[in-house]
């Protein structure tokens, strides 16, 4: 590797929207998730809907169902 055209990889807080917290390492600063392997519905087994913003229902209204 070159020296000095590399971004400094350095250990990071990642925070999840369910209070879980993890560190990684990475370029940037700490991370803002909202799933992680604690909440996600593919571990856990639940099912979980998020509807962001009301699509579904901006749908519904623009399509008269």
């Amino acid at each position: 590797m070159k020296p000095g055209i590399h971004p400094e990889y350095k250990k990071v807080m990642v925070t999840c929207a369910c209070g879980e917290q993890f560190e990684t390492g990475s370029v940037k600063g700490n991370l803002r998730v909202e799933v992680c392997s604690k909440c996600h519905p593919f571990f856990t087994g639940k099912q979980k809907f998020i509807d962001a913003g009301g699509r579904v229902d901006r749908f519904k209204k623009k399509y008269g169902m």
